[in-house]
């Protein structure tokens, strides 16, 4: 069940729900811009904010506003050190801003339309500020998420709804089914593709959120070019892999890996600038694809390719380490 769904169910039955959000963070902050977690008057919650003793405080105090009948939406900085008057109990430095958002059963309209916009894929906008909770169409106004904060009671957050990292998997196979899983766990939304009628390891894929049956030859008819996305590459053999990465090398995605030995990546190389691929073309491709933790079964091999592509990811996030 997804935060929203969880709201949505607690509502319907007139149960209140506190929705906390992380605004902004700093820092090694546990909890980062656009992590959230609701919690219900029955103690029950969904989702997270960052973990330890800060959300368990946070936690306490959404149930004790909603026992007062608190109705008013409010901010919270929380500092993770023990010098500030409001430190979180954490000492990893840094810190967030915290919403706290009151709903009830007349916001109800609006969390099934979150829910609906976020199982059927189309574009809105959350959006939370001292009057709530609000959804909005899609704009191309400002990149989003954005925050736009003056103080406590004059700022403005807004976020996608279908905010989800897609991955292309071209390759139902077993590993195909192991990634999906792992990638579908860690929020993605995934995509996987094959040539092969009645493959066993498609049809028992209940991970992945489509499943696609392509003709290879013509799969980059299919992408439409988005920078954000990662595609794992991982067909049934040599020559479908060369054929579906000849496709995608002008596409400039995020991040393509291709699963391989490096005997045969260094042959496909060899072969690609023979036939006038650049190096820099090929230079961008993370091949054998995965970090190597000398994995062995399919599993192994699904936890290095989503461990490359978290670090992928995060490159650019503060380490949380220091």
């Amino acid at each position: 069940m997804t935060l929203w769904q969880f709201i949505q169910s607690h509502l319907s039955n007139n149960r209140s729900v506190m929705l906390l959000y992380v605004l902004q963070s700093e820092g090694s902050s546990p909890g980062r811009r656009g992590f959230n977690m609701a919690v219900a008057t029955d103690g029950s919650f969904s989702g997270t904010i960052g973990g330890g003793i800060m959300e368990y405080k946070l936690v306490e105090k959404a149930k004790a506003m909603m026992t007062n009948g608190t109705t008013e939406t409010s901010l919270m900085w929380q500092y993770h050190d023990k010098k500030s008057s409001e430190q979180s109990g954490m000492i990893c430095s840094g810190s967030q801003l915290n919403a706290f958002i009151p709903l009830t059963k007349k916001h109800l309209s609006i969390i099934e339309a979150i829910a609906n916009s976020q199982r059927d894929g189309t574009k809105q906008v959350i959006q939370l500020s001292p009057t709530g909770l609000a959804v909005l169409p899609e704009t191309n106004a400002a990149p989003l998420p954005l925050l736009k904060y003056q103080s406590l009671t004059d700022w403005v957050y807004q976020e996608l709804v279908n905010n989800q990292p897609i991955i292309h998997i071209i390759g139902g196979g077993h590993v195909g089914l192991a990634l999906s899983e792992m990638m579908q766990f860690l929020g993605f939304y995934t995509i996987i593709y094959d040539d092969r009628v009645d493959l066993t390891t498609l049809n028992d894929n209940s991970f992945a959120n489509e499943k696609r049956l392509v003709n290879y030859a013509t799969i980059g008819e299919l992408f439409t070019y988005n920078p954000k996305d990662y595609v794992a590459i991982m067909t049934v053999g040599y020559r479908t892999d060369k054929l579906v990465l000849q496709q995608l090398l002008d596409k400039n995605f995020f991040y393509v890996g291709l699963m391989g030995s490096q005997t045969k990546v260094k042959t496909l190389f060899t072969e690609l600038e023979s036939e006038g691929y650049s190096a820099a073309d090929l230079n961008n491709i993370f091949t054998p694809i995965g970090i190597n933790i000398y994995s062995k079964t399919t599993r192994e091999i699904a936890v290095s390719i989503a461990a490359e592509i978290i670090r992928e990811k995060n490159k650019d996030l503060p380490t949380g380490r220091v």
